[in-house]
């Protein structure tokens, strides 16, 4: 039978996945919310409206 905490003592991620993720992460995305904030920023410049 499998001993499973044996065989995840061994476990070790892949090397690629780590880089992977490692590059995910030092970028700095930018997601919808920032787009809208964007654009609501512009939109509100240009009508002359602030909140």
């Amino acid at each position: 039978m499998i001993d499973f905490e044996e065989e995840l003592k061994k476990y070790k991620p892949a090397r690629e996945v780590a880089e992977a993720e490692d590059a995910i992460h030092n970028r700095n995305l930018t997601d919808m919310v920032d787009v809208l904030k964007e654009i609501t920023r512009r939109n509100q410049g240009e009508t002359g409206r602030h909140s």
